[in-house]
């Protein structure tokens, strides 16, 4: 039993070690669990993987749940706690032990959106949304979200989601589909298979991070829908993509 958990503990760091680190440090509120506040308790599976810095101190924990409990659920996740250790070492670099929690919270900003409503038009536009007759589209490509062949999301690839996830938290009457695609190789039965787990993979992702599933269409149309020829490595590339669409939306909006 000793041996699993170990196994289970350097797995897990294992993973941290790949999250990407972040940038943009004004971006985080540090001005929770100040004296005189309410203690913050982190409960979850991924409490255990914070940073002693984050798990013991009262400021660490409150600057946990105000940043990184992205569903709001009370519950820290591993992914939500690999997410604020790395920002955390990216912020305190080897000062960890010493970081100055009142000299960060001074300074600390709240960001703006580019527009109102909580959500950044800038990082919506960066999509690159098309208007297609259903509304609003945005295509992923394959290696952007999956390893070849496989439905499970990348390290780092939820990152992509979390603009599109803070404009529909900010959104809820609007609702989307998901629509997995592949190329022309493996059999009707194994593309169509793939393309909805890919899909609902996606779907997912945004469930994690706050948004309510039942917001949500999922396909999977295998190889029947491409959008260039299989003839080409680079056409069966384009071919192996999800799609994600902001049904009734004009990309114009953004």
């Amino acid at each position: 039993m000793r041996t699993k958990t170990m196994m289970a503990t350097l797995a897990a760091a294992a993973t941290l070690a790949t999250v990407p680190a972040a940038s943009a440090q004004d971006r985080w509120d540090w001005s929770g669990g100040r004296p005189g506040g309410r203690e913050t308790r982190l409960v979850g599976p991924g409490v255990r993987l914070l940073f002693p810095e984050l798990r013991a101190s009262v400021r660490g924990r409150a600057w946990v749940a105000r940043n990184f409990d992205r569903n709001r659920d009370g519950l820290i996740g591993p992914n939500e706690a690999q997410r604020a250790n790395d920002v955390f070492a990216d912020v305190a670099g080897d000062g960890r032990g010493r970081f100055d929690w009142d000299a960060r919270d001074a300074g600390w900003r709240r960001p703006g959106p580019a527009v109102g409503g909580g959500w950044d038009r800038g990082a919506m536009r960066g999509y690159g949304f098309r208007q297609t007759p259903r509304g609003a589209t945005l295509s992923l490509q394959e290696d952007v979200l999956f390893a070849t062949d496989s439905a499970v999301l990348r390290p780092g690839a939820v990152n992509k989601l979390e603009a599109l996830a803070g404009y529909l938290r900010s959104n809820p009457g609007v609702r989307v589909a998901i629509d997995g695609h592949t190329d022309s190789r493996g059999t009707d039965a194994h593309n169509d298979a793939l393309s909805l787990r890919r899909a609902d993979a996606v779907r997912a992702a945004f469930d994690q991070m706050g948004v309510t599933r039942a917001r949500f269409s999922v396909k999977g149309f295998g190889e029947r829908q491409p959008v260039a020829s299989n003839a080409t490595p680079q056409g069966m590339r384009q071919n192996r993509r999800v799609e994600i669409t902001l049904l009734g939306r004009r990309a114009s909006e953004f």
